[in-house]
């Protein structure tokens, strides 16, 4: 994770689109839909009602939506997630609430991993 370049402290609150470069970190609370290649922090205490689409991120907070991360998703106690998790690489800390669903895809490069296909076996 790199340096902090936006944050949303404790206290504020904000409802919209957030894209950005880089690494934000929100403390407090946020509403609607995120867009990024880059890294999202999501600090303990804060409420993150949106659809989140990523490169990776870290929850400590509380998560309400969907996420799918190109890279990955780590979930910290005391956090809270409920939706519906994609993502190549998920890590889940013992003492987190997590009600949802989660696909683990090798890459999400541009939709669903294609199964590879199989010869058919021959009829005797």
């Amino acid at each position: 994770m790199g340096e902090i370049t936006t944050l949303l402290g404790r206290g504020a609150s904000f409802e919209g689109k957030l894209t950005f470069e880089g690494t934000v970190r929100i403390d407090g609370r946020f509403k609607g839909e995120v867009f990024s290649d880059d890294v999202l922090v999501i600090g303990e205490g804060a409420l993150v009602e949106a659809e989140i689409d990523i490169g990776e991120v870290i929850i400590q907070g509380t998560v309400v939506g969907n996420i799918k991360a190109k890279r990955s998703i780590e979930i910290h106690a005391p956090g809270r997630v409920k939706g519906d998790l994609h993502t190549p690489s998920l890590q889940v800390d013992k003492g987190v609430v997590f009600e949802g669903r989660s696909f683990m895809e090798a890459a999400l490069g541009g939709g669903k991993a294609t199964p590879k296909p199989t010869a058919p076996t021959p009829v005797k």
